[in-house]
């Protein structure tokens, strides 16, 4: 009797715990999307919050969830949820140039999450600096492969762009907003460790 007991307590904590990370999932997906909201339109890019919300969606939640709550906030968008940025959704915006960075959010968010999981470090700084530079990268293999991405695509239209052009038109305009938001999303991570280890 008693073990059965303990076999349902520990179902219903199993149970708990999966209904809490889905909870997050959903929450950071909503976050990212709310962060995709606040935009500023210039160049074939708009200035959004995105990044920073994947990121710290990434370093918050860890590698699993993280890059989770970041599909789920993708195929929301591809379903026609106006979650992109200017409340934009469905898949077309895959078939446009600047769809490649879209898809390249996963990798921001494998990458932060991945580097949050294996870093062991106690010092807040030092794991604070350990996670923007992992925000970095990530951001920095999101540019590759959106930027491939707008490349092909704008060849197999016909039209000429060089990696260089490419690379002038959707992310050097974007290096130092993109830049901020790491630091104010690895700052934000590291003052809400005490959340994150719940």
């Amino acid at each position: 009797m008693r073990k059965k007991e303990e076999q349902k307590e520990a179902g219903r904590k199993r149970g708990a715990a999966t209904a809490r990370e889905l909870c997050r999932i959903a929450l950071f997906a909503a976050i990212i999307a709310v962060c995709a909201w606040i935009s500023v339109p210039i160049g074939e890019i708009p200035v959004t919050m995105q990044t920073m919300g994947i990121c710290f969606a990434g370093a918050f939640l860890g590698c699993k969830r993280g890059t989770a709550a970041v599909a789920v906030y993708i195929l929301l968008g591809l379903c026609g949820v106006p979650v992109f940025a200017g409340f934009t959704g469905g898949a077309a915006k895959l078939l446009l140039p600047t769809g490649g960075y879209i898809v390249g959010f996963l990798f921001t968010g494998f990458i932060v999450g991945l580097a949050a999981d294996l870093c062991k470090v106690k010092n807040d700084w030092a794991r604070t600096g350990i996670l923007a530079a992992a925000m970095v990268l990530g951001v920095a293999v999101c540019y590759a492969f959106g930027t491939a991405w707008f490349v092909a695509l704008y060849h197999r239209a016909g039209k000429a762009v060089t990696v260089a052009g490419a690379l002038s038109m959707c992310v050097v305009p974007y290096l130092l907003p993109d830049l901020v938001k790491i630091v104010v999303a690895s700052l934000l991570v590291s003052r809400l460790k005490k959340y994150r280890e719940r």
